[in-house]
């Protein structure tokens, strides 16, 4: 059988799989270990990442893929007899734009194709039941749609007041018991149970330190997005469309991104209503929202300069785009969207620490590099209205080049006026919109 022929008999399972949960929403799971055969976990090593770090036992993607079809079989064997462990995860921690450090889990390699296996299972049951406010971590689904998503709301549906919704240290704080009982309503095979619980259980290894957190889900893991996705849904999704909406005096919306959300209502009580009983929705599932990032805005257009003048918040921050009001050419208001602060001085500090560190490198590296790190950037945020920040990071890494080759040699300093004639040689990419927003257009 073809590497082809196996992807698409691994496919057409998940499709059996979705057709089961949709037809059935009530149905409960308790028969889906016989998917994971050899196929599945081949189709698992295909889908899972070849250049990411090691985990604990230092076993590389290369290393085992050269006795792939053995280890995939020895593999398939100790999840059947139950023999399989969920070896420790390796924690290492990536700075936050506000300063502080997020703690990354890395499985090892073979780890992380079991979690992909379990995840091909899991998703086809689940994508049937997930919101369409919720867009992070799913299939077909992007950051750009939830934007769009949100805009939508705001603008269509009479978004005066705004909810910005900070969960403190989501990832960390998932209840195990809750999210069990969660998992309960829609699946109960005794294989992937046990799997998902061992993974709860693994011990994590910090620095040589050996611990076992009782809460939780390790970023980085391959199943952990998933989860996190479950665990909102049932906690925080469904029930504010099944319990709040129906109480609400005006419209209402939710927009989720895995643990960043926004809620946008139509009448001030409303929002005043359900922030009072948010907190306590929450910290009855194990979560806390953050005090100080959690907060209700007034965004009603006409109060705009009001409240600036008063030194209330005009404007607020999702998915690194602050969010505020304006005129379009034609006089009329309309939400743009444009790189929050804090976003753009981390972009410009990644660019000023590239060219610091590459400054001896030959210039045509130094240039194509440049060019890619640059589309990066154009690729996320160049959306419909924010061409002006786009052009103001090009103008800045321009001058940011420009000081760090002045400062390969002592007697390296450039002019401006040569550096001019020199980026008519590597001229760096232009601003580009790559997302067009259309009002209506993902509507569901």
């Amino acid at each position: 059988m073809t590497d082809t022929q196996r992807s698409g008999n691994v496919s057409t399972k998940q499709q059996q799989i979705a057709t089961l949960a949709r037809n059935a929403p009530e149905r409960v799971f308790s028969s889906l270990h016989h998917y994971l055969d050899y196929d599945w976990l081949l189709r698992a090593w295909e889908l899972t990442r070849k250049n990411a770090a090691a985990g604990v036992d230092g076993q590389t993607a290369e290393k085992y893929a050269e006795h792939l079809e053995k280890n995939l079989q020895s593999l398939l064997s100790r999840i059947k007899s139950g023999s399989y462990r969920a070896p420790a995860i390796r924690r290492i921690y990536i700075p936050k734009s506000d300063g502080q450090r997020r703690p990354l889990g890395l499985p090892t390699f073979e780890d992380k194709i079991v979690q992909r296996a379990v995840v091909m299972v899991l998703e086809p049951i689940y994508e049937q039941i997930f919101s369409s406010c919720s867009f992070g971590f799913r299939p077909g689904r992007s950051a750009h749609q939830a934007l769009q998503y949100l805009r939508n709301h705001i603008m269509d549906e009479g978004g005066r007041w705004i909810l910005d919704i900070d969960i403190r240290k989501y990832f960390d704080t998932i209840n195990h018991q809750h999210l069990r009982k969660f998992l309960d309503r829609r699946v109960t095979d005794g294989v992937i149970r046990k799997l998902i619980d061992k993974w709860l259980k693994a011990g994590v290894m910090d620095n040589g330190v050996l611990s076992f957190p009782v809460t939780g889900t390790q970023q980085g893991e391959v199943i952990s997005p998933l989860l996190s996705n479950i665990y909102l849904h049932y906690v925080l999704d469904e029930w504010f469309h099944q319990q709040v909406c129906p109480r609400m005096a005006g419209r209402c919306s939710l927009t989720r991104f895995a643990d960043d959300a926004v809620m946008v209502f139509e009448q001030y009580q409303d929002c005043y209503r359900v922030q009072r009983v948010l907190g306590c929705r929450l910290q009855r599932y194990g979560l806390e929202l953050h005090p100080v990032k959690t907060c209700r805005i007034d965004f009603r257009f006409k109060y705009r300069k009001q409240n600036r003048r008063r030194g209330n918040a005009v404007s607020f921050n999702f998915l690194g785009f602050t969010h505020y009001w304006r005129r379009s050419r034609r006089g009329n208001p309309v939400v743009c969207q444009q790189t929050a602060k804090d976003r753009l001085a981390k972009t410009l500090k990644s660019f000023n620490q590239f060219c610091r560190w590459n400054r001896h490198s030959p210039l045509s590296e130094q240039y194509k590099k440049l060019n890619q790190k640059l589309r990066g950037h154009y690729a996320y945020f160049g959306i419909t209205g924010n061409d002006k920040a786009l052009r103001a990071v090009r103008y800045h890494v321009e001058r940011i080049w420009h000081k760090w080759l002045g400062r390969r040699s002592r007697k390296s300093k450039i002019p401006w006026v040569k550096f001019t004639l020199f980026l008519k040689r590597f001229p760096l990419e232009k601003a580009r919109i790559y997302h067009q927003y259309k009002r209506g257009a993902i509507r569901q």
